[in-house]
């Protein structure tokens, strides 16, 4: 299978991952979601490096505690479908377009994350042989249990779907123990945060009060899912260093969605 960069050895457990975690952690196994906005920093569009780096460092953090990591990154930062799809072009090709913008940030990430000696396999929906694998459940099941890093990217494959619905797919699918929301703010309020000051944060609510509510946690779709399946979903903020971390060992500020 073509790499994207030259192949790693595969004694990847016998190169520094293998240590004993210093902090013990209840997750075994989580997915972690976030946006393609989290990735361009103050910047209005793209890539910001730096911020891309920050990211990986939050992640390799939690990797070395011997969490096993999924992760889905959101392609907003290049293209969003529904907003070509509003400004006249057809809907299924805006959504391709969409998911091919993940491609480009699981690739961004991938990067980040070797050069601090993380293993990590970029896995697509939709097959492009030289440069990521395509997704076959069991092999993203094996690079886990050999402690890599496996970022999915291009959503489902499929139109009409979201990155958050596809982050719980998989998720679903690799037998996460929880799924985790990165975002920019520290959990869920019942208002917005930035533009009232009285708005107040849930420690935990249920699936359906977050439907109920119309509360933006994810869309829809992807909360009917995680329901259906009792997987809990942890909404925190990415923009605190080391809130993955701390909150994996039952430390920080976080709302928890579940039953």
């Amino acid at each position: 299978m073509p790499e994207t960069r030259p192949p790693m050895p595969d004694t990847d457990q016998k190169a520094g991952h293998a240590a004993a975690p210093a902090v013990s952690t209840k997750y075994r196994r989580v997915m972690l979601k976030i946006s393609g906005e989290a990735l361009m920093g103050d910047q209005g569009f793209g890539l910001h490096p730096p911020t891309v780096e920050r990211i990986a460092r939050e992640v390799k953090s939690v990797h070395d505690l011997g969490v096993e990591i999924c992760m889905v990154i959101g392609g907003g930062n290049i293209f969003r479908g529904l907003q070509g799809s509003a400004q006249g072009m057809e809907r299924t090709t805006a959504d391709y377009m969409g998911m091919l913008a993940t491609v480009m940030n699981a690739l961004a990430m991938q990067s980040a994350l070797e050069s601090m000696g993380v293993y990590t396999r970029v896995i697509s929906a939709i097959p492009m042989d030289q440069v990521c694998e395509p997704y076959i459940r069991r092999r993203a099941v094996r690079h886990l249990e050999k402690k890599r890093v496996v970022i999915f990217a291009a959503g489902t494959g499929n139109p009409y779907f979201t990155t958050d619905t596809a982050a719980t797919l998989r998720a679903n699918e690799m037998h996460c123990e929880a799924i985790f929301k990165g975002t920019k703010v520290d959990g869920v309020y019942d208002k917005d945060p930035k533009k009232h000051a009285d708005a107040r944060r849930y420690d935990t609510i249920s699936y359906d009060e977050v439907l109920a509510q119309h509360l933006g946690v994810m869309d829809a779709s992807a909360i009917a899912l995680a329901r259906e399946n009792d997987v809990p979903i942890i909404v925190f903020s990415l923009d605190e260093p080391g809130g993955f971390r701390g909150i994996l060992a039952g430390r920080g500020t976080y709302t928890k969605v579940l039953g």
